[in-house]
This record gives structure tokens, sequence and C-alpha cells, in this order.
């Protein structure tokens, strides 16, 4: 699907599409967006801006080499973003911005929820500060980042909800409680997934914004020091969001080996009680093993009160280590 937006009559709007190049030619565009874009539609937009749209394969490369260069006099800049954040598994897709003079091209193959929050703000809002395709592409990271700072929020909430049923969570059987433990692996793990995502994202966006920084001339249609401390800005708040990422990374890694600790510590539990019970009752095996030797000289055997003494003698035995490890603090 191909979209134009150009300003007309001093607004920002969406442009019927007829034939790009010819259009091009004689109001030029401030972006084409390219979203799943057909072949026809991709040599359509070339012919308009004379360039070379990289294909979908070409845009997954990873080679900074690949995502950041120049080519025909337009600059091309490929960044990783993330689609179904609000899900547990989102989904890492390119995003390629050509930047040629006024005019933005962007090319991506799944649709991404800040594409549409700027267009619908832009739309309503005139678009009174988009001039340029830079001022477009811009104000796109910016959605961007937006969208990547309410998901970390919501992240960190989220761990914060873990960490408290980890630490501050009710009583429970061992065995109930060792499953809920499993639980929150399984739980940390998704989370340190996702954040591995979004911290791959944000180190993207950063090389994207300090390329463009250092390399992209900025048209004379704005002041070059407003447009530099928009980019500064944007580029600052991917640094901290990553830096922020980088913290809840962490505090996933410790959560993950205090769950394990617990999981050891429940397990040593269950071993403690059972070695405790095989040493209470090895006494009354003793005792019991005794009396069952066929002898014939057991005075014991003739005595009518032989067998309460036995039973005494094995409860007794028993409860002298139970009491022994229970001063101690054993059990």
């Amino acid at each position: 699907m191909l979209q134009i937006y150009a300003r007309q009559a001093d607004r920002f709007c969406l442009r019927e599409i007829s034939n790009p190049a010819i259009e091009q030619a004689i109001s030029p565009a401030l972006w084409y967006d390219l979203l799943s874009p057909t072949p026809e539609e991709v040599n359509e937009v070339e012919a308009a801006l004379h360039l070379s749209i990289p294909s979908r394969e070409e845009m997954e490369d990873i080679e900074l080499s690949a995502r950041l260069y120049q080519e025909d006099g337009a600059a091309f800049m490929t960044m990783t973003a993330l689609t179904n954040l609000d899900g547990d598994e989102p989904t890492k897709m390119p995003i390629t911005f050509i930047l040629r003079g006024p005019t933005l091209v962007t090319v991506r193959y799944a649709d991404a929820k800040p594409f549409a929050t700027f267009c619908h703000r832009a739309l309503r809002s005139n678009g009174h500060s988009y001039e340029t395709g830079e001022d477009v592409m811009l104000g796109l990271i910016e959605a961007v980042i937006d969208r990547m700072a309410d998901v970390l929020e919501r992240l960190g909430n989220e761990i914060d909800g873990i960490s408290h049923a980890i630490f501050r969570g009710k009583k429970a059987p061992s065995a109930r409680k060792t499953r809920n433990l499993e639980a929150v692996i399984d739980q940390l793990g998704r989370k340190g997934d996702f954040l591995s995502g979004v911290r791959e994202s944000l180190v993207s966006i950063a090389r994207f914004v300090a390329y463009h920084a250092a390399a992209v001339e900025h048209p004379d249609r704005r002041p070059y020091k407003e447009v530099r401390q928009l980019v500064k800005l944007v580029q600052r708040d991917a640094v901290s969001l990553g830096d922020h990422a980088a913290f809840l990374s962490g505090k996933i890694n410790f959560l993950l080996d205090a769950t394990l600790g617990l999981i050891n510590l429940e397990q040593n539990q269950i071993i403690k009680i059972f070695t405790v019970a095989s040493v209470v009752f090895l006494p009354p095996t003793l005792v019991a093993s005794a009396y069952g030797m066929n002898f014939e000289l057991m005075p014991e055997l003739q005595w009518q009160l032989g067998y309460p003494y036995a039973v005494g003698l094995m409860i007794f035995s028993a409860l002298m280590p139970f009491l022994y490890f229970k001063r101690r603090g054993w059990v």
C-alpha cells in the first residue's frame, strides 16, 4: 500500500494517488509511505524520486554499512522496530527511511502503531510543524520512542509485580510454592526476551539518529540550530530509554537468580525433612530389631508389661533426637 502526504494550502494532508512521478514534478510530496508495497508501487516511487529502494532482504541485513549509507544523493537509514507490543511476543521489523532533499520515503512490511499515531496527530493538527520530510522523519522517530517509553513503563510495573510475588507472596505448601516459582521463571524468561527486543530497537534508533546528525545535511527551510537541537533531544531520549531497559534487564537477572535460589531452598527443606525423619526413626528401628531376635534368655519376653515397655522405649528413642533437632533449630 502506498500513501502520499504533502502540504497543500499550508496544511499537512493525505494526497490522492494518481501518478507519483508527475505529481512529484509538479508539487513535491513530503512523505511516501510504503506499507508492504507491491512491485508496481515501488517502481512508481523510484521513478518519481530517481532512486533505488532496497528490498526486504536488503533491509534485514544487520551490517551497519547496509543499514546506514548514502546513494544517488539520498540518505538510506534502516532501524529495527517492534510490532505487537501489547502482547508478550513482539515481532522485530526493519523500517527504512530514505531522505532525499525535502522528501521522505518510508518502507515497512508490518503496520506499526507509532505510524498511525503520528498520522492521526499530524492530520488533526494540520501539521504546521512538518514542512520537510526530515520533520516528518523526526516526528515518526519521536512517536516510536514514546511508544517504547510506554512499553518500558508497563514492563517495569509487571516486573515489580513479579518481585512482590517472589519476596512477599503468601505462604503456601512447598510443592505448590515450587510450582508457583517455576511459573515465575517462565514469566521472567518472557519479559527478558521482550526487553532484549526493546534494547535492540533502541540501540538501532540511537545509531540511526547519530548517523543522521553527523552525515545528513539539513534543508535550509528551517534553522539548522533548531533541527540540531531536535535531533539531540531524540538521540538523548533513545539513549536514556536504552539505559532504563538495561536496568530492567539487570533486575530480571536478579529476580531469576533469586527465584532459582528460593527453589533450591524449598528442595533443600524437603530433603532436610526426609533426613530428620530417617534419623528420628533409626532408634525405634534398633529397639524393634533387638526385641525381634529369637533368643530364649531375654527376660523382657516373660514380663507381663514387656510389650508396653518395648513400645514406650521405641517412642522415647524417637522423641529424644526429634527434641534435640528442634532445640538446635534444625526443624
